[in-house]
């Protein structure tokens, strides 16, 4: 069985407890994606630059006929589904972490690393684009903070400055998309919209002082005193806040279950953004 010098058998461990649930949550979230929607495999397997030599010499295959071939999006498909019940086994792994042998454990490292790809296939899809990658940070980074944190030495001092580059990525990143410095989502302006009594031009204003808040809270993330912990505030607040916009914002009370099975996993899915700087501040919290 795993043992860990850096946990205390207490229920009330709520560091862990936040790190753990920030890691069930985003897994399950996927794993829902994977099982039900769809993620960006084809961004890949359909790039004809980056394929096509595969395809001829490997699979013998002239490109048109394997970008058409039902066959080949079948394959894609269950491909798709198969890292959805990954995801979903290394949540079931994330429930259960402490009762489990370590060796099974490492499907969390493997976890992570999964999620490192999703956020380069949308880094693709996005032309590229770095911030796309990083602001995935803290849901990439959930399983394997969680791993450590049970099945390793590391101290938890490191380990909480680890959580604090991830929040630093995601927040920054995220902030980078609500000021215009990469091209704004306009699902942004959607939700704002949606939930907000503001005009157009306002929402944009709005965006604009978030991803400025963004850029302030995560920087004084890495100091001392009341601006660490304000800090945490806001990032816990508007991690929240924007995790629970997807639902609140595409909810329709005339199709409720749709509305759920649609989009309850892009908000789950999120958790991680307010979970792990919640852990950060019960650490602070804890020592005082």
């Amino acid at each position: 069985m795993s043992t860990s010098p850096n946990i205390t058998n207490t229920s009330k461990d709520y560091f862990f407890i936040a790190v753990q649930w920030a890691s069930l949550t985003v897994l399950l979230g996927r794993a829902w994606q994977h099982l039900f929607w769809d993620a960006p495999f084809r961004a890949l397997l359909w790039d004809e630059s980056l394929m096509s030599g595969f395809v001829t010499q490997w699979l013998s295959m002239p490109w048109e006929s394997y970008i058409t071939s039902i066959k080949v999006d079948d394959f894609i498909q269950a491909l798709i589904q198969g890292f959805g019940v990954f995801y979903l086994l290394a949540a079931i792994v994330a429930l259960f972490i402490r009762q489990l042998p370590r060796w099974i454990s490492l499907l969390l490292p493997l976890a992570s690393l999964a999620l490192m790809l999703l956020a380069a296939l949308y880094c693709k899809e996005k032309f590229y684009s770095l911030g796309q990658f990083f602001e995935y940070a803290l849901q990439f980074s959930a399983p394997l903070l969680l791993y450590a944190l049970v099945n390793t030495k590391i101290s938890r001092v490191s380990l909480v400055w680890w959580m604090k580059i991830a929040i630093l990525l995601t927040f920054t990143c995220h902030g980078l998309y609500a000021i215009g410095f990469y091209p704004r989502p306009g699902n942004f302006v959607d939700m704002t919209l949606q939930i907000l009594p503001l005009s157009e031009a306002q929402a944009y204003q709005y965006l604009e002082l978030a991803g400025i808040l963004d850029f302030l809270a995560s920087l004084g993330l890495f100091l001392a005193g009341k601006w660490r912990t304000w800090s945490l505030y806001y990032l816990i607040l508007w991690g929240f806040a924007t995790s629970m916009a997807r639902i609140c914002a595409n909810f329709y009370f005339d199709a409720p279950l749709e509305s759920l099975h649609e989009w309850l996993f892009e908000t789950v899915m999120r958790f991680p953004h307010f979970l792990i700087p919640l852990a950060v501040y019960f650490y602070y919290k804890k020592r005082g």
